[in-house]
C-alpha cells in the first residue's frame, strides 16, 4: 500500500509558504505524493450531487501550482484529482505535463484525469457538456501519441482535435506518463481500463457499486491488451483511519490511499500528517 496526501487549495487557500510547508512535511514523513484538484472557473448555483460549491473559494490551477512544489521538493511525486481533461486543449497540456516531469526530473506520474459535472464550467470553456466523455477519451489518445511520437512527427484525426506531422518535445522522462482515471461513474471505469493506468473513484459510492466498477475496470484494460494486474486502484482515506482500515481496503485490491489534514490550522494539519505517518510507518519506506 502506498500513501499520497491531497492539498485543496478551497480549503487551504492559496498562500504559498504553507503549500509549501504541507508539501515539505508530506516529503519528509514518507509520503509517496502530492495531490491537486481542479476547477477552471465556478458561477453561483454550481453544485457537484447535493454540495453546493461557494463560487468564490480558490482553486488554483493545480499544474502551476505542482510545478511551484516540484521546484521546493526533491523526492515527491505530483498528482492531480483530478484534472478536468476535456477543458484542456491536449497538444498544449502535453507541453506542459512533459515540461513539469522533465523539470521536476521524473515526478508527474499521478496525473488523475476526469470529465468534469458542472455544465456552466463546460459552457465557459466553450465545450459540449454531453459530448464530454467522448473528448476525454480522445484526448488522452492525442497525449500518448504525442509523447510516443519521433522527429518526423505525428498525426491524428478525431472528432475534437485534428493534426499532421506534429512534434512536441521535450518528452516525459522514459517517454510517457501514467494517466489514471477519476470519477464515479460506470463510464469512468471503463474509461480506466481501456485507455488508463489506473482508477481513482470518487468517495459516495456503496460497496457492491465499488466492486462492480472495478471489476467492470479490469475487464476493459483486459479487452484492450492491457495488464489488469498491473492496473493501480487508489481511494481517498481520512487522516485518522486506523490499521483494521487499511488492511480492508488492501483486500479489495486498493493500491493507494489519499488523505488530507482535516484542520485548517497549519501547525495541528503537520500534527495530524506526523500521526499518520507514524501509525503506518511511512518513513521506513524511505529506508
Amino acid at each position: 500500500m502506498r500513501f499520497a496526501v491531497s492539498y485543496s487549495t478551497p480549503f487551504f487557500g492559496v498562500d504559498p509558504d504553507r503549500l509549501i510547508a504541507y508539501a515539505q512535511h508530506a516529503e519528509r514523513c514518507g509520503f509517496e505524493a502530492i495531490y491537486l484538484p481542479e476547477h477552471v472557473a465556478l458561477y453561483p448555483g454550481a453544485a457537484v450531487g447535493p454540495m453546493e460549491i461557494t463560487p468564490s473559494v480558490p482553486f488554483a490551477d493545480p499544474l502551476d501550482a505542482l510545478s511551484f512544489v516540484a521546484a521546493a521538493t526533491e523526492r515527491i511525486l505530483l498528482g492531480t484529482a483530478v484534472l478536468l481533461l476535456p477543458y484542456h486543449d491536449p497538444v498544449v497540456l502535453a507541453k506542459r505535463l512533459a515540461t513539469i516531469d522533465v523539470l521536476s526530473k521524473g515526478r508527474m506520474r499521478l496525473l488523475t484525469v476526469g470529465v468534469g459535472t458542472l455544465p456552466g464550467e463546460a459552457q465557459a470553456v466553450g465545450v459540449d457538456f454531453a459530448s464530454r466523455g467522448r473528448r476525454a477519451d480522445e484526448a488522452i489518445d492525442v497525449l500518448r501519441l504525442l509523447w510516443s511520437g519521433g522527429a518526423d512527427g505525428v498525426s491524428f484525426e478525431g472528432e475534437f482535435f485534428r493534426f499532421e506531422n506534429l512534434c512536441s518535445y521535450p518528452t516525459p522522462l522514459g517517454g510517457d506518463l501514467p494517466i489514471h482515471v477519476g470519477g464515479s461513474s460506470r463510464a469512468a471505469a471503463r474509461r480506466a481500463g481501456s485507455r488508463g493506468d489506473g482508477y481513482f473513484p470518487g468517495g459516495v459510492l456503496g460497496p457492491t457499486e465499488r466492486a462492480a466498477q472495478l471489476e467492470i475496470a479490469h475487464t476493459a484494460a483486459a479487452a484492450a491488451g492491457r495488464d489488469p494486474g498491473a492496473f493501480e486502484y487508489t481511494r481517498w482515506g481520512s487522516i485518522d483511519m486506523p490499521v483494521e482500515r487499511v488492511e480492508g481496503l488492501a483486500e479489495q485490491g486498493v493500491t493507494r490511499i489519499v488523505v488530507s489534514a482535516s484542520t485548517g490550522d497549519p501547525e495541528q494539519a503537520r500534527d495530524e500528517l506526523s500521526a499518520f505517518a507514524e501509525r503506518f510507518e511511512l518513513a521506513n519506506a524511505l529506508k
